[in-house]
C-alpha cells in the first residue's frame, strides 16, 4: 500500500495501518530506545505512542 494511503487508514482508527507504520519505524524507534546500549522497553512504548499521535495530527 502506498504511504499516503496507509497514513490516511491510520488516521481513520485502522488499526492495522497504524501497525504497519509502526512496524516500518520499529528499527528507528528501537535504536532510540537504546539506553547506555540496554533496550529500554518503557521508552520504546513512550516513542511508538508519540508516532501514533504525530499521525494522527499529521495533515495530508
Amino acid at each position: 500500500m502506498e504511504f499516503e494511503n496507509l497514513l490516511k487508514e491510520a488516521q481513520r482508527g485502522n488499526l492495522m495501518a497504524q501497525e504497519e507504520i509502526i512496524r516500518m519505524y520499529k528499527p528507528l524507534l528501537v535504536k532510540n530506545s537504546m539506553e547506555r546500549n540496554v533496550f529500554d522497553e518503557d521508552l520504546f512504548q513512550e516513542l511508538s505512542i508519540t508516532l501514533l499521535n504525530c499521525i494522527m495530527k499529521f495533515r495530508i
